[in-house]
């Protein structure tokens, strides 16, 4: 039996609840993945990274995790309430493309940005347009336990039937007899019996190009419908946890909720995670809002918005700065503010391979494990894991400087901490500039290179040259700091 002192938020119950698995040593997980038909922008860098920290950290409690994260590649309409055009069929006929090379061309993207981010890939990543038939299947189920009708070649759940029976609204918190009430008719939705009532399948009209045929019409699946198929298709009936952004809680997770009950007569998720927004000047940033910066413009500093790039690590260390169930405002200045601590972390981490132990220690990190996974068990707090960090590297950084010793049992201590929370858990690459540590050995070589002719330089008192290289590598944005061991360089 894996023994853990993890304590997970849930949405559902409002309240810190002692992580405990349904199976054993296994967790079963689902969180909602992107609609492609646009490059990913910070706000899905932050779901993103979120869960990759709860696979992560899971997996090194012991668990076997099923990470399932879907990608939704149809039946997601433009105003989430069954109306509009569906958004990658939009975009197909605007760029004059075939919907699935619009779908193609941006997962390719997104995946290739989640993996700059140090992002994990689940363990599955199911298409909704690769589970039709399920879903059909599943809507069957829904019609025959009564709550949902066939209205002009659509299906529809019912809403108020359902809320008669079992608490629609209870992961949000919405007033549902006051929604229920005061929910307006919407255009082109006559065929509902309620304005409320959601579509478990849509007839699709003649210009619709993305359809299937069912018993109904030939038509496309609800956009609420994918994650409560694929999720009971590879976790079952039950299981562990759900998350996604807040934003979609209501009414994407209250819906999958209800059609789950429906289908199934039970809830099927234990736990249900939520990650708070990304937001601009106090507003969400989305696609939909047209507010949002994509990770390439962040990567490449091409947004007019952005002073500078922002290298991924950077990005991931701002995003992990923040509790998850916080608001992160978006500025440059804090962006700044985080690569040049993510700057410090990097430099520290570098220091701490080269120290060199002592026969007894005047540094104390007994408490350092504990004080990590205190942080990591309440709820992912990674702000406090990393402020934790930081108070090691100041240990580091005395024995470094020799103003501090520290036994080689304190030094493979404070070693086994950082590579475990800083790069196996918050997942951040210690690498310069985010290459892979084969491609900066030569630019490593180089700078010590030049440090090995300052040195003979100094040696022979010829401080005209010893100066001119310092000075031209601070140009070049290296700071050159003389030790008692000798030279030492880190990037600015």
């Amino acid at each position: 039996m894996i023994e853990n002192n993890f304590t997970i938020y849930n949405t559902l119950t409002r309240t810190k609840q002692a992580f405990v698995p349904i199976h054993e040593g296994k967790v079963g997980m689902y969180v909602c993945g992107p609609t492609v038909y646009g490059d990913g922008h910070l706000g899905h860098a932050r779901p993103a990274i979120t869960f990759d920290i709860l696979f992560r950290y899971l997996r090194h409690l012991g668990y076997k995790v099923r990470y399932v994260r879907n990608i939704t590649d149809v039946g997601h309409l433009e105003h989430d309430a069954d109306e509009g055009e569906d958004k990658i069929a939009k975009k197909a006929r605007i760029e004059q493309l075939e919907p699935m090379e619009v779908v193609q061309h941006y997962l390719t993207r997104y995946h290739k940005a989640m993996e700059a981010l140090n992002v994990l890939p689940p363990s599955i990543e199911p298409h909704a347009s690769g589970h039709i038939i399920e879903q059909i299947e599943y809507v069957k189920k829904i019609l025959d336990s009564g709550y949902a009708y066939v209205s002009d070649g659509s299906v529809y759940f019912d809403v108020p039937k359902y809320n008669r029976d079992h608490p629609y609204g209870k992961l949000s918190g919405r007033n549902v007899d006051e929604l229920l009430s005061n929910t307006r008719a919407l255009d082109g939705q006559a065929e509902k019996h309620h304005p409320a009532d959601f579509a478990l399948w849509k007839k699709a009209s003649p210009e619709h190009i993305m359809h299937w045929p069912s018993p109904w019409s030939e038509g496309f699946p609800g956009w609420h419908l994918e994650c409560s198929t694929m999720g009971e298709k590879y976790l079952g009936e039950s299981f562990d946890i759900h998350g996604g952004g807040m934003d979609l809680m209501f009414p994407h997770h209250e819906c999958e909720i209800a059609q789950s009950v429906a289908h199934n007569g039970h809830d099927t998720v234990r736990y249900w995670m939520h990650n708070n927004m990304i937001t601009i000047n106090g507003k969400k940033m989305g696609k939909s809002l047209g507010n949002f910066i994509t990770l390439d413009e962040f990567f490449t500093g091409s947004h007019p918005l952005l002073d500078q790039a922002y290298s991924p690590m950077t990005i991931r260390f701002f995003i992990l700065q923040a509790h998850y169930r916080g608001t992160v405002d978006f500025s440059n200045e804090a962006l700044k503010a985080s690569e040049k601590a993510l700057g410090r972390m990097l430099e520290g981490y570098r220091r701490l391979q080269e120290l060199k132990p002592s026969a007894e220690s005047t540094i104390d990190v007994s408490d350092l494990r504990r004080k990590c996974y205190e942080a990591m068990d309440d709820d992912m707090n990674t702000p406090v894991v990393i402020a934790n960090l930081f108070d090691a590297l100041r240990l580091v950084n005395q024995v470094k400087d020799g103003h501090a010793k520290a036994t080689q049992a304190d030094i493979d201590e404070l070693k086994w901490v950082f590579d475990t929370f800083l790069v196996d858990i918050l997942g951040v690459r210690t690498e310069m500039a985010g290459d892979s540590a084969e491609a900066i050995k030569p630019f490593e070589g180089a700078v010590d290179l030049l440090l090995d002719v300052r040195s003979k330089a100094k040696a022979a008192k010829d401080w005209s040259t010893s100066d001119l290289i310092r000075d031209r590598l601070a140009a070049l944005g290296f700071t050159v700091k003389d030790t008692k061991d000798g030279a030492e360089w880190s990037l600015n």
